[in-house]
């Protein structure tokens, strides 16, 4: 579409001499009069570009100047004024006019000032709109990625849980096992106020606590007895069998941490590194409290499941030694209900 000028000034004569060489270049035109007959024109129709004389008789050009900005801030503005105003003309340049044209003017001047304005006008527009278009367009790719991202989280989160499930059958007596304690250590670590990142960090940590476990041997793992020493010291070793095969996989190391310490005691008294207190990672001191209440409350092949009453009564028992002190209180303000809920299970009350 052509470029639209609007001519502001109060001498008839030289809009007309405006519009006629301006029409005699392809440009749509428009004149006014007054600051009045202008507002009227922009109101109604769209402007890409206003010759606005300073000196007018009722609203001078640079108040309208104002006006004008406001009514159609896309408009480029030309100043029309004489040498001796000059230091008004920079004025409405500090204003926002783009340049302004000296009377008595050269039209072909004035012509080639119009152009350069207008071309300039064009390129801060399309710079604009490529702006947009980017910021739309890194908008999507970026929605896109993160769509992608979800879709392999999941991926990885079903191929893990897959995994467990597997493990979980393997040891008859567990069903659903590492599934539960994974939603207990969620529950408790949200009444902890852990931060969401940390619980999908805690979350896979405690779902793969027993993965070394693959590296046990069956007459050990399924062995119905008591594990003699020797037995029972390979099977101490699963905790780093699960570090080492976690560990090397860049999304898992954080859980590999907690895997390497679930079977860690406040006290210092557990395995195997013998960490103490803070040492032993949160979501590993967090997970020995659920551990406890997943084994406590189901049923196994030497007893049944325990109520759990009895389950609060051994976490108060072993409050400071095997457990966090801090990490006991919450657990025992959490309702039994809501275990019960997010193990998907009802316990035996004593």
């Amino acid at each position: 579409m052509l470029p639209t000028i609007l001519t502001v000034d109060d001498e008839e004569m030289i809009r007309d001499l405006m519009v006629t060489a301006l029409s005699r270049e392809g440009y749509r035109c428009f004149q006014a009069g007054s600051a009045e007959e202008a507002r009227s024109v922009l109101q109604n129709n769209s402007i890409d570009l206003a010759i606005l004389d300073i000196m007018m008789p009722g609203l001078s050009g640079d108040d309208f100047l104002k006006e004008l900005k406001a009514l159609s801030p896309e408009t480029v503005v030309l100043m029309v004024t004489a040498l001796s105003d000059t230091e008004t003309a920079m004025k409405c340049i500090h204003l926002g006019a783009y340049d302004y044209i000296l009377k008595p003017f050269d039209i072909d001047r004035v012509l080639l000032t119009i152009h350069n304005a207008l071309e300039k006008q064009r390129l801060l527009t399309e710079n604009r709109e490529y702006q947009a278009n980017l910021e739309k367009k890194v908008d999507e790719q970026t929605r896109q990625i993160r769509m992608a991202m979800e879709d392999l989280n999941l991926a990885y989160n079903h191929t893990l849980t897959a995994l467990v499930r597997a493990l979980d059958a393997r040891e008859k007596e567990t069903g659903s096992h590492s599934e539960r304690v994974m939603t207990y250590t969620l529950l408790l670590g949200e009444a902890m106020g852990v931060p969401e990142k940390d619980l999908s960090v805690m979350a896979r940590g405690a779902l793969l606590h027993d993965i070394g476990k693959v590296g046990i041997s069956d007459n050990i793992l399924l062995k119905p007895a008591k594990l003699d020493e020797r037995e029972w010291m390979e099977m101490m070793r699963h905790p780093q069998l699960g570090y080492e095969i976690l560990s090397g996989i860049k999304f898992l190391k954080g859980p590999a941490e907690m895997v390497l310490a679930h079977h860690e005691r406040f006290d210092g008294s557990g395995y195997p590194k013998g960490l103490s207190r803070s040492g032993i990672p949160l979501g590993a001191r967090i997970f020995s409290l659920v551990d406890t209440l997943d084994a406590m409350t189901s049923h196994r092949p030497y007893r049944k499941a325990l109520p759990f009453e009895e389950v609060t009564s051994e976490v108060k028992r072993c409050r400071g030694t095997q457990f966090d002190p801090e990490i006991v209180d919450i657990f025992l303000s959490i309702p039994r209900e809501r275990w019960e809920v997010v193990g998907k299970r009802h316990f035996i009350v004593g």
